[in-house]
């Protein structure tokens, strides 16, 4: 009887390790963690580029490049300046490629009128040198998402329009001109939202006797999210489209929601495979919208397609910075909006100032994307000065959350509904390097540590428990990095940044 319980326990566990690996097996990575919203994708010589929308965040509209669609890396942005006719809102990216030239068309506010249009950057390559060549296309109160397709040796910009307006959101297409840079003749409508669903990020593919029409329905972003991915089809690339009564091709699942805007690429082995957008359902607005990816699948001649999700690695994305190269990381993004931001290494030390726009509470946020919400953020502040230096979490001006050292006193502060407030404070012991722990749970709540030399964590507590659920912004997730705050003849300088994640 020992000898059977011992053998059915021994099955019971192989059961168990079987189980788990199956459920890892099936688990559904994102192919570009952390918040790279409505990305549009392009295969040029044996390699693919990504970009992604940037929002509020400088540099504007990262670049990935993969070998295999799988693994990428982040080689650049669109521009490290913004054009002089934007203000902000750098959404929506599309790649497009002919006579010798890559465009990128994008979505950006206007400066002189803050209305969303369409403009264009131009490049001999996929990921660099691109010139900005200003608005494509202005429509009404709003222009966004554009998507270029050549028809019988015709290119069309399709865009989203009435976004603003009191009546249905359509897609519209106009002609391009053969230079890309203008259009020609008057829009026409291709798709229209009677049902007032939302409709938005549309991406087209010809197959056998039809024209496809993929876009994305519903709200896009924040919690309250509901985006999904749809099909309609027409026999003629102006329409009438009808919409799939299968709809939608991707949705809600174990781990992901509010699956939207994406595009297409054919690969070398002749598939085609749709990059696209999604929150994570544990981590949502704090890692924002990562980039997914899923193949297309067409069951017949004349059929429905289908959508199947593709996993991307399981990769450890800690981060461990210490500066010893002279050139600043490709990750580092901040709020171009409120300040100027001049940054730069050098014998193993990163140097952070510029000048703090007025009304701006929060200061200079020097920021990683987060993949995740809960994790532990580590750095080194090795200068004195006046200035406050160190770490922040950071949604936007107007809310943000930080730990940093002003002349010998180390600080936890918040802004915080225009109000910046010290949570808790103590003096320093001794002159020299401190080091600064911000520490973020699955509950949101935030924890905030101090040290020097050989000395344990000392937990700086205020009053009451405090959270980051007011950081994340609609369109974007909160970012984690370094703080500065005081004149722009001043600096903080920091000799290493960390960042493990505990989720």
């Amino acid at each position: 009887m020992r000898l059977i319980r011992h053998l059915l326990l021994l099955v019971a566990v192989q059961s168990i390790l079987l189980s788990n690996v199956v459920s890892a097996q099936n688990a559904i990575h994102p192919v570009i963690p952390g918040d790279f919203a409505d990305p549009s994708i392009i295969r040029a010589d044996n390699k693919y580029y990504a970009i992604g929308t940037s929002s509020e965040w400088a540099p504007h509209f990262p670049i990935y490049t993969s070998l295999d669609l799988i693994n990428w890396k982040q080689t650049g942005y669109l521009f490290d300046k913004a054009p002089a006719w934007t203000t902000g809102s750098f959404w929506a990216p599309e790649y497009d490629y002919h006579d010798g030239t890559y465009y990128i068309y994008y979505t950006a506010r206007r400066k002189k009128d803050q209305i969303s249009c369409i403009g264009v950057a131009t490049s001999k390559y996929p990921d660099k040198g691109f010139i900005d060549q200003g608005i494509v296309v202005d429509h009404g109160k709003e222009a966004i998402d554009a998507f270029v397709f050549l028809d019988k040796g015709t290119r069309y910009m399709t865009y989203k329009a009435y976004g603003l307006d009191n009546r249905p959101i359509e897609i519209l297409g106009v002609k391009l001109s053969k230079d890309g840079l203008r259009t020609e003749g008057e829009p026409f409508s291709m798709l229209k939202d009677d049902q007032r669903k939302g409709l938005e990020g549309q991406s087209i593919l010809k197959k056998d006797d039809y024209y496809y029409l993929f876009y994305a329905a519903g709200n896009c972003c924040g919690i309250q999210c509901d985006y999904n991915v749809g099909v309609a089809r027409s026999k003629s690339f102006e329409g009438p489209y009808e919409k799939y009564p299968g709809n939608p091709l991707l949705a809600e699942n174990a781990s992901w929601k509010c699956s939207g805007h994406g595009t297409f690429v054919e690969a070398a082995n002749g598939k085609f495979y749709y990059l696209y957008h999604a929150y994570n359902k544990e981590t949502a607005v704090f890692s924002g919208r990562q980039g997914m990816l899923a193949e297309l699948i067409w069951p017949g001649q004349n059929e429905w397609p289908r959508l199947k999700e593709q996993s991307g690695p399981d990769v450890n994305p800690d981060i461990k910075l210490s500066f010893k190269d002279p050139s600043v990381d490709l990750g580092w993004q901040w709020d171009f909006r409120n300040s100027t931001t001049v940054v730069s290494q050098s014998a193993g030390k990163l140097h952070l100032s510029g000048k703090i726009n007025e009304g701006n509470l929060s200061g200079i946020a020097l920021t990683r994307r987060p993949v995740s919400g809960v994790f532990e953020a580590i750095t080194a502040v090795v200068n004195s000065n006046n200035a406050l230096k160190g770490l922040t979490y950071y949604g936007d001006a107007t809310a943000a959350i930080g730990l940093g050292v002003t002349g010998n006193t180390v600080q936890f502060w918040s802004v915080r509904n225009k109000t910046h407030k010290i949570l808790a404070s103590a003096h320093l012991s001794t002159n020299g390097p401190v080091e600064l722990k911000l520490k973020i749970t699955a509950d949101l709540k935030i924890a905030a540590f101090f040290k020097q030399g050989k000395q344990d964590w000392k937990e700086l507590k205020p009053a009451g428990e405090i959270k980051t659920d007011f950081l994340p912004q609609w369109d974007r997730s909160p970012r984690i990095g370094l703080h500065f705050k005081g004149k722009p003849t001043e600096e903080a300088v920091f000799s290493s940044f960390e960042l493990k994640y505990t989720q």
